[in-house]
């Protein structure tokens, strides 16, 4: 093999390398992703998903804390095989108030542990949320992912807009505008268009029916009248033939 040859297979195996390093710095931290859509306003299902890192240790604990900014009336995880769940509450320095209730503590943190995510595994966690949001855009879930061997790993670093991933990014829970269904997703204003011209299309339909009704009516009437003017006019015949009979008796 020449020296250029070489060359070009440790260039293409640097970047191979290189892109492997990238991929998994990339992909390998713990995220947050919603069974379908999590809108603003509304409940949702997540999945906090928590890859392990390391080739000689396995996660045996993860804590996943919720904003005090946004607080959440509801929190629920689903059972995990294998793993115990701890649900923390704090009390809220400002009651919400929710379906007309008032509540007076929120769920600030969900520990997960007892289990083992082993070296090249992940395992996801399912959540359920709400009522989201509806003055956010986004909710930011800091984590806390610790080893067997004791080392922790704080995934609580707020990603920013057009700016570098940070070394540690916290999952991030992108909320949606509400999806309008017919009127009930529409706004003030549209669902007010879509009245109207429901009432236009109601008061079109009745000015149809009055029309046909007229017209029927009209043409009943014609029919009748014409059916009696030829009754007259056979009652006439009939008389003018009878007053001949007579006059030539």
């Amino acid at each position: 093999m020449n020296v250029s040859r070489i060359a070009a297979v440790s260039v293409a195996g640097a970047a191979a390398s290189t892109v492997l390093l990238f991929a998994g710095t990339a992909f390998a931290h713990v995220g947050v992703q919603p069974v379908g859509v999590a809108e603003k306003g509304g409940y949702a299902t997540v999945n906090v998903k928590v890859p392990n890192e390391r080739d000689n240790a396995s996660t045996v604990k993860l804590e996943v804390s919720f904003p005090t900014d946004h607080p959440l009336s509801s929190v629920m995880p689903q059972p995990v095989p294998g793993w115990k769940v701890d649900v923390t509450k704090t009390k809220l320095d400002k009651p919400l108030k929710v379906h007309g209730k008032e509540i007076n503590e929120a769920v600030s943190k969900v520990t997960w542990s007892g289990g083992k995510v082993g070296p090249g595994q992940f395992q996801q966690f399912p959540l359920s949320l709400g009522q989201l949001p509806e003055d956010a855009d986004q909710l930011v879930l800091k984590a806390v992912q610790t080893y067997d061997n004791e080392e922790v790993v704080r995934w609580i670093e707020e990603p920013k807009d057009g700016e570098e991933e940070p070394q540690s990014p916290a999952p991030v829970l992108k909320l949606t505008e509400p999806a309008g269904d017919d009127h009930h997703g529409a706004s003030g204003k549209e669902a007010a268009k879509a009245d109207d011209a429901d009432h236009k299309d109601d008061a079109g339909h009745k000015s149809e029916k009055a029309a046909d009704s007229d017209t029927t009516s009209s043409d009943t009437t014609a029919r009748i009248l014409g059916i009696v003017g030829i009754i007259v006019g056979v009652a006439g015949v009939a008389f003018g033939v009878l007053a001949g009979r007579r006059r030539t008796a």
